[in-house]
């Protein structure tokens, strides 16, 4: 039986080892990349993670609007780990790090660790909009996506047998905040849904009642890539039907009724906010580390300020360069580059003392879908759009997904959905209750006291 050494102060035991100790929070796309990258390290990996899963994130949304199951686009951690003989997975909520203890607290107990790796992503940023965070849904875990499925269709199957007409039109009135690629490709789902599965599925609810609408509080869809390329997304949704509405800031809303900033009130009964997002720094950390948007400040080594030995990559990290005078996007292939980097860096410090040189960032393009045969993307320095670009993006996010049967899940899917112009999951697993939408939230745990 393999030995053991037992944290004195939790239940957390872990393999007993003479390497140096590597923790890392977080099993997303940088946290996976980076244990990749040191599985042949001479060091004890240890990944700390409140879910035992890797999500595929920008397949969410098709989650949401039921055209891929939600296996799909998961991926067990356990499993990205079995061949690796120096990785330790434990599914734990991390509730504080103590730095000057080189120890991370969880909820099942305290790790010691000699380097540690904040890769956590981030969180919906709601702007401190209460109404909004209270009403609202966003769109960064599965249970949101699922959330959202549920809610939309709950909606119309209110909406079928009510008499009331403006109850019906609250019923089938859906609103997506924020124009970034989340938004855009969720509203642009929608309007499908809208135009191909709604006639068949809901006859009784005329198409032209159904209302999708994007607010933006920039002047222009997708700031992230060329005006032309905004322009032609802007203007395939609205050929879809979707009222774009750039320009406005989203201000309140109450559960019935979006509040606009020009005064306009819409009246919805479904809003998704995908209008920001803020780095989930663990607490623990010192103030002068945390930038306002709760991102760790991070060097060119992405060492966490004031820090020696606990680093940060992906969307918590905010590494401010001359090219990226505000930190990098906040995207996975940022957090892909980042957890490669640093797992050579920590082998290459580990084996001999040095670093290698600093990260930097290789941006290697975006790409956005709007609706059937039309995308945008910017890849290889050239602008595509339309059919080529659709399946560009189609392409790269099948061969991104983590296993072959995700892989095959989810084409066999597209390929469906592309013939029979149907979505597969039109199935309420689960009824959501707005009143009890935080109730997947764990309750907070007491920090493990030294006896």
């Amino acid at each position: 039986m393999a030995a053991f050494d037992q944290c004195p102060y939790s239940s957390i035991c872990l393999p007993a080892t003479r390497l140096p100790r590597v923790v890392v929070i977080g099993g997303g796309f940088g946290g996976l990349e980076l244990v990749r990258r040191l599985r042949r390290a001479p060091v004890q990996v240890v990944v700390l993670d409140r879910n035992n899963f890797h999500k595929f994130q920008p397949l969410l949304y098709q989650v949401a609007i039921g055209a891929v199951p939600p296996d799909a686009i998961v991926a067990p951690l356990r499993k990205q780990f079995r061949r690796a003989t120096n990785v330790v997975f434990r599914m734990a909520e991390v509730q504080r790090i103590a730095p000057e203890e080189r120890k991370v607290y969880t909820d099942i107990g305290a790790v010691r660790y000699d380097y540690l790796v904040v890769a956590t992503g981030s969180a919906t940023n709601f702007f401190r909009l209460e109404g909004v965070q209270r009403h609202a849904l966003g769109l960064k875990e599965v249970d949101e996506a699922l959330d959202i499925r549920s809610w939309m269709l709950q909606n119309l199957e209110e909406a079928a047998v009510t008499c009331d007409a403006a109850v019906r039109q609250a019923l089938t009135s859906f609103v997506v905040a924020g124009g970034g690629p989340t938004g855009v490709e969720l509203a642009g789902a929608l309007a499908e849904f809208r135009k191909y599965v709604l006639p068949r599925d809901y006859p009784e609810l005329p198409h032209g009642e159904v209302r999708i609408t994007l607010v933006e509080g920039a002047e222009r869809l997708l700031t992230h890539l060329p005006a032309s390329l905004s322009a032609y997304a802007r203007h395939v949704l609205e050929s879809l039907g979707v009222e774009v509405r750039c320009g406005v800031l989203l201000q309140d809303y109450d559960g019935h009724e979006v509040r606009l900033s020009d005064g306009t009130r819409l009246y919805a009964r479904l809003l998704v906010w995908s209008a920001g997002v803020r780095g989930q720094a663990p607490s623990g950390l010192p103030a002068e580390a945390i930038a306002p948007n709760g991102r760790l400040y991070v060097d060119d080594y992405l060492r966490v300020r004031g820090l020696e030995r606990v680093f940060a990559i992906g969307d918590v990290a905010l590494l401010e360069c001359a090219d990226y005078p505000r930190g990098h996007p906040m995207v996975a292939p940022v957090a892909i580059q980042q957890g490669r980097w640093l797992g050579r860096a920590l082998t290459e410090q580990v084996r001999s003392g040095q670093w290698i040189a600093p990260f930097r960032y290789r941006d290697k393009g975006a790409l956005a879908t709007i609706g059937r045969h039309r995308a945008v993307a910017v890849l290889w320095g050239r602008r595509w759009k339309g059919p080529i670009a659709w399946w560009l993006w189609a392409f790269v996010h099948i061969f991104s997904l983590i296993g072959f049967q995700n892989r095959i899940m989810v084409f066999v899917s597209w390929v469906g959905h592309y013939f029979s112009y149907e979505k597969a999951n039109q199935v309420i697993i689960r009824k959501f209750i707005p009143a009890l939408r935080h109730r997947h939230t764990r309750a907070a745990a007491s920090v493990p006291k030294e006896e």
